[in-house]
């Protein structure tokens, strides 16, 4: 089709459209109406032009010494010839002095006090620096202090002394964000400096969280802003601007098999970033609400088994002590079903929607207890607060079990756990411990091990103290006996809490094999 072609084709629609519209559409089809386009730059030169000032390359150098890195040597009986052998390579076979390691990132000036000029970039880049450099557009390099930092969002607020005026630019409101908008990202790409890309915002609100099935959910940011934009190694910390200029997004990953671009990368928004930035800039650190509670997903399984009609939601696996949630009233096995009036769709949605409220204020919420919802109303405490308490534990990996003999249930070789062997388990209370697992079993390929111990079991509804072994394999004895279909397992892993859910029926691993 020649280009007068497509003039005639054009102007034959708007006359149809203009007959339509005369009298009327006799064959009622509904078209949606597009809206009007914007005006789209031919360049993108005078945008970015006054942006590049602002942003800055960030260089770390970290000290290794010979005695951090022999205690990554990995942990061999004395006197084996494995122990004598990574003595050797650890010790003697590498350099006894010190050693530096450099990484490269990006960063952006985002407001200058007389002075102090302060800059943003992710956590993960300047993590255990021991020195932070700023270079400048103009090449000017400048010692950067630690304003404060926060690993569930990665972001990290910088400051350095200068007599220049520096550039810096302006949060925009990535709430507004849409799929399609052009987005520009500046940054510091394996060393090359000022290096601009453009793409489009592929999608919102992405859940990046890799984290296995039924696992804890965790993660404080609930969506990622996903570009095609080319991002690299480099890149992390660098500003993502849409074409008024404004920051609505942070470089913090990409989505790559071998470490390059191919047109999947991530940025935090800037609607969290900006919060966050100006809590680490007023108090040193951000300031956010704390409940108290492992939570984790609530899968199909979990939902039968609880007799629930839906998977929203969030299971509480755990409740820290002295907690918010333990004053509530909480519970173990309860499903968190709305927050401060406002239903909670996804296990992932809570933290965040935890994290923004007020600390101090009362908060309602409805849980899912035996079958019933049920209100309650918190008081909200300080995350940061609780973490320098002590009161927020990290995850623990291993608790290893020696194989015993014992009763097997469901493919589980299960034991009953003395109080003397709490500390061993990292436990403190009494149960039934896994000692050993059938490789080929449900529980082993939902990451069941040896070590773990159960200690409450659910059963259509019905949730039961489980204290002694006889006690479980009657009770899946009956339950198999009676038709049940699902069983859910509170696990205690090292002091970590979390539910599993295991098929009763005999030939449920056929028919996920056959799927």
């Amino acid at each position: 089709m020649t280009f007068n072609d497509h003039k005639i084709t054009l102007k034959s629609s708007i006359m149809a459209a203009a007959i339509l519209s005369i009298f009327g559409n006799t064959s009622h089809v509904h078209s949606v109406p597009l809206s009007p386009y914007k005006e789209v730059p031919n360049n993108f030169a005078n945008i970015v032009e006054p942006l590049l000032p602002a942003v800055v390359n960030i260089s770390t150098t970290t000290e290794v010494s010979a005695n951090r890195r022999y205690q990554e040597m990995p942990n061999f009986p004395p006197g084996t010839p494995l122990d004598e052998f990574f003595r050797y390579f650890f010790e003697e076979g590498q350099p006894t002095r010190p050693r530096k390691t450099t990484s490269l990132g990006s960063g952006f000036i985002v407001s200058q006090e007389g002075k102090e000029a302060f800059i943003v970039t992710c956590n993960h880049v300047i993590a255990d620096a021991d020195e932070i450099t700023v270079i400048l557009h103009n090449d000017t390099e400048l010692k950067a202090t630690v304003v404060g930092q926060d690993r569930r969002t990665d972001l990290a607020l910088l400051k350095v002394t200068t007599d220049q005026k520096l550039a810096t630019v302006e949060w925009g409101d990535s709430s507004t964000a849409r799929v399609g908008e052009w987005i520009i990202a500046v940054g510091n790409p394996f060393g090359l400096s000022s290096t601009v890309t453009i793409g489009i915002i592929s999608t919102i609100a992405r859940n990046i969280s890799a984290r296995a099935k039924g696992a804890p959910a965790v993660d404080y940011i609930d969506g990622y802003i996903q570009t095609d934009a080319s991002l690299n190694m480099g890149n992390s910390g660098g500003p993502m601007f849409n074409i008024n200029g404004k920051v609505i997004a942070i470089s913090t990953a990409i989505f790559s098999p071998n470490g390059g671009n191919i047109g999947i990368g991530f940025g935090i928004p800037a609607s969290l970033a900006k919060t966050t930035i100006e809590q680490i800039k007023k108090f040193g650190h951000p300031k956010r609400g704390w409940l108290g509670v492992t939570i984790q997903s609530v899968t199909p399984e979990i939902a039968e088994s609880l007799n629930l009609k839906t998977t929203a939601g969030a299971l509480v696996g755990a409740i820290a002590s002295n907690s918010p949630a333990t004053k509530a009233g909480i519970k173990r096995g309860d499903v968190i079903l709305s927050f401060d009036g406002k239903p909670v769709k996804e296990s992932r949605l809570l933290p965040r929607m935890v994290g923004e409220a007020t600390i101090g204020g009362k908060v309602p919420l409805t849980i899912w207890r035996d079958g019933k919802e049920i209100k309650l109303e918190t008081m909200v405490g300080e995350f940061e607060e609780a973490q320098q308490e002590g009161l927020i534990v990290d995850p623990t990996d291993d608790n290893s079990a020696q194989r015993t003999k014992g009763p097997k249930v469901l493919g589980m070789l299960i034991k009953e756990i003395k109080p003397a062997e709490f500390e061993r388990y990292g436990v403190s209370e009494k149960g039934v411990i896994i000692i050993g697992l059938d490789p080929e079993s449900e529980a082993a390929e939902k990451g069941l091990r040896p070590g773990d111990l159960i200690s409450e079991v659910t059963i259509a509804g019905k949730r039961e103290r489980i204290t002694t072994s006889e006690q479980l394999s009657k009770l899946i004895d009956e339950s198999q006996k009676q038709g049940k279909k699902q069983i859910l397992l509170l696990i205690n892993r090292g002091g970590i809490q979390r539910f599993i859910t295991l098929a009763l029926s005999k030939d449920k691993k056929e028919t996920q094999k056959a799927e």
